[in-house]
């Protein structure tokens, strides 16, 4: 997923084509996807990311074409057009790793899931937690993995700092630059 305006984070260019260290975003998350079990890769752009589909493009990955009306619209839109099972990635998840994606496909087991992490963790962490909500108790944040799957949707909590990261604020750059590799 990678065709949001990216407005938070006022950055030069593009969201997903904010680099963390010396490489764009998107282009971490399509390798750790390529690394990964997941199969073929899909990037969801908009005509917001214009600079962003060019340079997908360029590296040979297959576009899928959303309106950019918001994150729930562009991934229905993305969703019908591949259908399910799908494994879904916001490109603001720099450091995503093939392990990672490979753990939350076994945790599904052919069912929808969505991996989040502990709030607590991404406060402790520096990262910003814009989205958070209760569950078991808990305050947990998405991640932005998920796979798209049966009706049954369950969650995974992980525990690792890398799932903890999206970039959504300038500070969020620094704390995935120091994390980075």
């Amino acid at each position: 997923m990678c065709g949001g305006r990216g407005t938070r984070l006022d950055a030069a260019v593009e969201k997903p084509l904010v680099e963390i260290g010396g490489r764009p975003m998107v282009d971490r998350v399509c390798d750790a996807l390529a690394g990964s079990r997941a199969g073929t890769v899909r990037a969801v752009v908009s005509p917001h990311t214009p600079a962003t589909r060019d340079h997908l493009d360029a590296r040979g990955v297959e576009l899928l074409d959303a309106p950019g009306d918001g994150y729930v619209e562009d991934l229905t839109c993305a969703l019908e057009a591949v259908g399910s099972p799908a494994l879904t990635v916001a490109a603001d998840l720099p450091l995503l790793a093939p392990e990672l994606v490979d753990r939350a496909l076994s945790a599904a087991g052919g069912e929808s899931l969505a991996v989040c992490v502990p709030a607590e963790l991404k406060r402790r962490l520096g990262a910003s937690a814009d989205a958070t909500f209760e569950r078991g108790g808990r305050e947990l944040a998405p991640t932005g993995l998920n796979v798209v799957a049966g009706a049954e949707d369950a969650m995974h909590v992980s525990y690792d700092a890398r799932l903890a990261v999206n970039v959504n604020r300038p500070t969020d750059i620094e704390l995935a630059e120091a994390l980075c590799d």
